[in-house]
């Protein structure tokens, strides 16, 4: 059979061998540009990772050029980049420089910070801890001479007052200037009454969503922004109750005049907008709806920062009510809710939901050694591994860079955490009357689990990389149970009130679990390990927009410290650091500062201001605040008219004999209220 010529394709003729290159160019070097031409991609951006498309590999890459999306690469996923490379460089300078100065410390003349230090390590003290230790140790050893000014200076930076007032801008165009690079933008219309200003909307969400909103999640960032960018106040994902309230809350972290209903009083920022989302909430009694559990949430956080009594705890109840009804918790199917939305909107929105209210409740009464009151969430959590996870978190409004938020990654660490604080919470606090042996043991178990989760959080987690503010304030939780689980029915062995004689002839011996832990080293441990988190917190981000459970955290380290009988020091550096970092933080709501003045009114019972006046390292403000004998005017007396009524209060009266479970009764009624729902805390025994 013969083929048609139409059956075979033509063939381009090649170059012949009298021809020319115009470039000068060898056939090797054709064929180096040929294989370049064909150079494989070394890694894609995420949008074509996720929609398994070919990434043209620069940035914007053609497939996001052309659809319109932000083009993000995650390097940290590509381990031949020189960023790996640079990044195992610096972990492993980081740990040859940790050995270097260890091995400084154990050679010193005076043994004793060798001592000290081999102490830390052999009872497992945390990477904080040691390199806090260290970095004090050679602070005094090598303190000395020509070169000690700069250390000093270091050092009262470290531990002075610097950034714990306010700054007023009272130039509406500040915020009109600022917004120009805001991150979230958004429309004041038709969601508040209070402002049309939508660049004074946008400061204060792209705030929350900054500062508060990564340690507290519980709603969908994306999937709200969305929302509320419709102007669609019929959503389910959205309303004008929920906004108004996150304003309120927003305003906690805004330093501009704005925020403000009389500028320069702290106590009216955001009152505006909180006495709208309380008209609102008024409006439509009974609710049941997604926003109105998320604006329940954030009335939550809103009255526990104002100091508004029992409110607090009234907000938390409600929304596990209204979490019940919809079906997010407890024994009831999830509710389909009626509205427009698509089905990932609402997947994502009611596994946040869901699992962010079980953070609050398991947070809230482990912290105050209650039972939690959710035992069930009907959702699975948000997929830690899904590429829109991958984002990028920045400081704003200040102008540092950004860095990798691992934002879902957080989360199901958190959720991790939170669900061995809820059988901590449910076990330990919930039963009457355990034995010493079966507290013994469930402490030792629960203590074991602990520092299982914490010695598998992520590398990128660890302080040695920087990470972003709420990974610390999750380190200073963890740190936070594991007093709270020692503290718990064992106030006197610890903190050595009545340790002395306690052991009698008659006493009988070898018939109860004793803990393998030292529960007194344990405690001090976590302490001087939230003080490291502390001061990292404050280098790397300061500490005027830190979120207010670092209030707790600090709080609940100073009282470890502080009551240690017979061995409380008042220029022990933590203790310094501690007390500085919650005097900036504690200025910036109203519970805080009463916490603080009853935390100063204590460390002045002490009697230990002669040694702060001969210290050349204690900033001069610290010394007014704790020395018992100073009369000069300080930050806290500009406060003193709220403060007199605190003092009139026979719950707060300070005596000297400062109690665990007196400091958490007092913190819990400051800041919640009266919890009448849980059942009450039982006190340590006398």
């Amino acid at each position: 059979m013969t083929d048609s010529p139409s059956q075979h394709r033509h063939i381009v003729p090649g170059p012949s061998p009298q021809y020319e290159r115009s470039s000068g160019e060898s056939p090797a070097d054709e064929r180096r540009s040929s294989v370049d031409a064909k150079k494989r991609v070394s890694m894609a951006c995420l949008a074509c990772k996720k929609s398994k498309r070919k990434c043209s590999g620069e940035r914007p890459c053609d497939n996001c050029r052309a659809f319109g999306r932000e083009c993000i690469f995650d390097e940290t996923l590509d381990q031949r980049r020189r960023v790996a490379a640079k990044r195992t460089a610096d972990e492993l300078n980081y740990h040859r420089d940790l050995l270097n100065d260890m091995l400084r410390v154990m050679r010193a003349e005076d043994e004793t910070y060798a001592w000290r230090l081999l102490e830390i390590i052999r009872r497992d003290g945390s990477a904080e801890e040691m390199r806090a230790y260290i970095d004090h140790a050679l602070g005094i050893l090598e303190g000395t001479g020509a070169s000690d000014e700069p250390r000093l200076e270091s050092t009262r930076y470290t531990i002075g007052l610097d950034g714990s007032g306010q700054s007023f801008r009272p130039q509406v165009m500040d915020i009109h200037y600022l917004c120009g690079q805001v991150p979230f933008r958004v429309p004041a219309q038709p969601w508040t009454t209070v402002t049309t200003d939508g660049d004074l909307v946008s400061h204060l969400v792209s705030l929350y969503f900054t500062w508060d909103y990564p340690f507290y999640v519980f709603l969908d960032r994306d999937v709200f922004l969305k929302a509320m960018a419709s102007k669609d106040t019929t959503s389910q994902f959205c309303s004008p109750f929920l906004v108004n309230a996150l304003l309120a809350n927003a305003c906690h972290f805004s330093t501009y005049a704005e925020a403000y209903v009389t500028p320069g009083d702290i106590i009216t920022k955001g009152n505006d907008f909180l006495a709208e989302a309380e008209r609102l909430r008024d409006m439509e009694p009974g609710t049941v709806s997604l926003s109105c559990l998320q604006g329940t949430l954030m009335l939550y956080e809103r009255y526990s920062l104002s100091g508004k009594n029992d409110l607090g705890y009234k907000m938390l109840h409600r929304a596990i009510h209204v979490g019940e009804k919809l079906g997010l918790i407890g024994n009831h199917p999830t509710t389909v809710m009626p509205g427009t939305f698509t089905p990932e909107d609402l997947d994502a929105s009611l596994r946040r939901t869901a699992w962010g209210l079980f953070h609050i409740d398991s947070l809230v009464h482990a912290e105050f050694q209650r039972p939690t009151l959710i035992d069930l969430v009907n959702l699975d959590r948000p997929d830690k591994h899904s590429p829109d996870s991958v984002q990028y978190w920045w400081p704003y409004p200040t102008d540092q860079e950004r860095r990798l938020s691992y934002s879902n990654e957080y989360f199901d660490e958190s959720c991790n955490l939170c669900e061995i604080a809820g059988d901590i919470s449910k076990w330990l606090f919930g039963r009457t009357n355990p034995s010493e042996q079966e507290q013994n043991e469930f402490k030792d178990s629960m203590y074991e689990r602990l520092r299982g989760w914490c010695s598998d959080l992520p590398i990128h987690f660890s302080t040695e990389w920087r990470p972003p503010p709420y990974i610390l304030i999750m380190r200073m939780r963890y740190h936070t149970l594991i007093v709270n689980l020692f503290l718990y029915h064992a106030e006197d062995e610890i903190l050595g009130t009545n340790a002395e004689g306690m052991e009698t002839p008659e006493s009988p011996s070898g018939i109860s679990y004793l803990s393998k832990y030292n529960k007194r080293d344990v405690t001090q441990s976590a302490a001087r390990a939230i003080a490291a988190l502390a001061r990292q917190h404050r280098e790397d981000y300061g500490m005027n927009r830190a979120h207010h459970f670092a209030v707790y955290a600090i709080n609940l380290a100073l009282f470890v410290l502080l009551e240690q009988r017979g061995t409380f020091d008042i220029l022990d550096n933590d203790f310094l650091t501690l007390a500085s970092a919650f005097s900036c933080v504690a200025s910036q709501s109203h519970s805080g500062r009463n916490l603080f003045h009853l935390f100063r009114q204590n460390v002045r019972l002490k009697c230990q201001g002669s040694r702060l006046r001969e210290s050349l390292v204690v900033d001069d403000e610290i010394k007014k605040l704790f020395d018992e004998q100073c009369t000069s005017w300080t930050l806290f007396d500009e406060y003193a008219d709220g403060l007199e009524k605190l003092e009139q209060d026979e719950r707060y009266r300070v005596s000297g004999d400062h109690r665990f479970t007196d400091m958490l009764d007092q913190y819990e009624s400051l800041s919640l209220g009266k919890d009448e729902i849980a059942r009450g805390r039982c006190s340590a025994p006398i």
